[in-house]
């Protein structure tokens, strides 16, 4: 009941709710990106959602565009921003996502969308992270976000889903809220501590899980 109708209809509601409490701080953070980035405050990147379908998920930009002489984009590390680095501490940069709740994209809580070609090194067993929509915060998330292993994430990501209800919702909730207050597994210089997901396929083609 909850999984397939309630979820949703609570996902509409406290986002909408949320993304107007939260309009003066879109506005400013909008404003002063849009200073340090040349006038582009957003961007946008196709995400794998619900089975496997694709949209376009929306975040501020926190790195600027520059390139060097052969035309190719800076490091990370220094294309990003003083104000982005503040957002992303903060974790303000994951606001305009709140559109992509309110369209019906994602959810408030959810497996985090990853990039699409991930899809292709995906086992069975990891592919049911795909069978709900994906979400702003998650198990995931409140279990160590950028600072655990692969393996952890896809099984905490299955976990959840299979697990879904509205108790371990309000519990990641709650954490998720605790955990941006201390800057608890959020990076000081704003960049995940893991390899990309490729790279742990790579190393480790045959994958096992138990939940």
């Amino acid at each position: 009941m909850y999984k397939n109708y309630l979820k949703r209809i609570f996902d509409f509601v406290f986002s909408l709710i949320g993304f107007l409490i939260l309009v003066p701080v879109f506005i400013l953070v909008t404003i002063l990106l849009s200073i340090s980035n040349d006038g582009k405050p957003f961007f946008f990147q196709m995400r794998p959602g619900l089975n496997g379908k694709i949209f376009k998920i929306i975040k501020f930009k926190t790195m600027n565009d520059k390139k060097d002489s052969l035309g190719k984009f800076l490091s990370d590390e220094i294309r990003l921003t003083r104000v982005g680095a503040m957002v992303r501490k903060t974790s303000l940069d994951e606001i305009p996502q709140l559109i992509n709740v309110i369209i019906g994209d994602m959810s408030l809580i959810g497996p985090r969308p990853l990039m699409p070609n991930y899809m292709h090194f995906y086992n069975e067993f990891e592919m049911q992270r795909q069978s709900v929509r994906p979400g702003i915060t998650g198990l995931t998330a409140v279990r160590g976000r950028n600072n655990i292993p692969w393996n952890d994430k896809m099984k905490f990501d299955v976990e959840y889903a299979k697990n879904i209800s509205f108790a371990l919702d309000i519990e990641i909730f709650f954490k998720t809220i605790l955990k941006i207050i201390i800057s608890d597994g959020v990076n000081k210089d704003g960049f995940s501590s893991t390899d990309s997901f490729e790279e742990f396929c790579i190393h480790n083609p045959i994958r096992n899980y138990k939940l």
